[in-house]
């Protein structure tokens, strides 16, 4: 088993990661990243698809699989049915995010497993929670689509998926946090229990803010590229060297600061501006005032006298200029993980502090099977054992 910390809060947890893909592997890495000793369960042959992924996939497996073990089995077959119960009887939480039905043919349902062991947290991670749909396979462009997140990203006519899978994410963290309050409860009942999160309702959960801005106002929420502006300064400026610098005023001690920083003390005492209000409605002669005095700077001075002024601003940024952010190198938000091809690259931890624990990499992502044997040890397999479940393909360790 992994070696752990003992600062690290989920120090001793046993977890049985069968996930798969985004969500599924989410949830065990947020356990595993606090100190859990994690067990991914590969499918045989071949092991988790994500290995062999390319284009958008090709970062799964090594972002969302540090800090645990792996070990292949062949579910479908009745020895390696066996090695899973065997490990099921030691263990604290078990995680899946198979299809619909899969795990109940596989004879691995919450049931058919809390009677194998009645103190297992048994989360189950699917497209919707219990209802009409329940049935239905999901994924998170599936959700997105469905639950209005696609909408009001995408300008009208134009559904556009977020940019990440932060439905699949989203969806996996709750079943994270389930997993804590269910592991909570039991402190006190001695059970176990099933944790259920699904993808449909986390996304609805994201569309919360526009369900409720839709109830107060009576309208329809429009997508956000065509929302109308709570703020009159909250938006995206092209600076003079091509460059482009977001700038959000969101308070009057913002906006006094902005204009003071970018010469535009003259405003402060307009009446025309007076308040936030009627500076939204002096937008069609306010913002082209600000995008010509912003675009005659380059973007180093605008950050510059953003950064002075105190008021919020970003740069435009892209994924690949996060590997040497300076506030995430410096605060210590990367860790080197290993890459399928042997490199490796500085990819985030998890984005929480909890007094003095690492949430770092204690273990790189594994290859099939690797670390797996201290786990089968614990569960009471003898070396032969192992030798003999190797030799009929229904395990691969290391």
């Amino acid at each position: 088993m992994t070696d752990t910390q003992p600062s690290l809060p989920l120090n001793g947890l046993k977890v049985l990661d069968l996930g798969h893909t985004v969500m599924g592997p989410t949830c065990g890495l947020i356990l595993a990243d606090m100190g859990a000793e994690v067990l991914k369960i590969e499918r045989l042959p071949g092991g988790d698809t994500t290995r062999k992924l390319t284009g958008f996939g090709s970062g799964f497996f090594a972002y969302l699989n540090r800090n645990k073990a792996s070990l292949g089995i062949d579910l479908k077959s009745g020895t390696g049915a066996d090695v899973l119960r065997r490990l099921i009887v030691g263990a604290d939480v078990l995680i899946e995010n198979f299809g619909p039905g899969t795990m109940m043919r596989l004879g691995f349902d919450y049931d058919a497993c809390a009677a194998i062991n009645p103190r297992l947290i048994y989360c189950m991670l699917k497209g919707f929670l219990p209802g009409p749909n329940e049935d239905r396979p999901a994924l998170d462009e599936v959700v997105q689509m469905m639950g209005g997140l696609a909408y009001m990203t995408g300008p009208q006519g134009r559904p556009l998926r977020a940019g990440a899978s932060v439905v699949d994410i989203l969806g996996g963290t709750f079943g994270a946090v389930g997993i804590l309050a269910a592991l909570h409860r039991r402190r006190v009942t001695g059970r176990g229990e099933l944790v259920h999160a699904a993808l449909f309702e986390s996304v609805v959960f994201l569309m919360g803010q526009h369900m409720a801005a839709a109830a107060v106002t009576g309208e329809p929420p429009p997508p956000m590229p065509e929302r109308g502006r709570s703020w009159s300064v909250y938006d995206l400026f092209e600076t003079a060297n091509g460059k482009q610098v977001f700038i959000g005023c969101t308070s009057e001690n913002h906006w006094q600061a902005f204009c003071r920083a970018f010469d535009f003390g003259d405003w402060l005492s307009d009446p025309r501006l007076a308040d936030n209000t009627l500076r939204i409605a002096a937008r069609d002669w306010v913002l082209p005032a600000i995008r010509t005095r912003i675009g005659s700077m380059n973007d180093g001075e605008v950050q510059d006298r953003a950064h002075a002024a105190g008021i919020p601003y970003a740069p435009l940024g892209r994924p690949q200029d996060l590997f040497d952010d300076p506030h995430l190198v410096q605060s210590g938000g990367l860790a080197d993980v290993r890459l399928p091809d042997g490199r490796t690259a500085r990819l985030p931890k998890l984005p929480l502090r909890l007094g003095d624990a690492d949430f770092g990499v204690r273990q790189q992502p594994p290859t099939l099977g690797a670390g797996s044997r201290a786990f089968l040890r614990a569960a009471g397999f003898g070396a032969e054992e192992i030798e003999a479940l190797r030799a009929t393909g229904a395990i691969e360790t290391d």
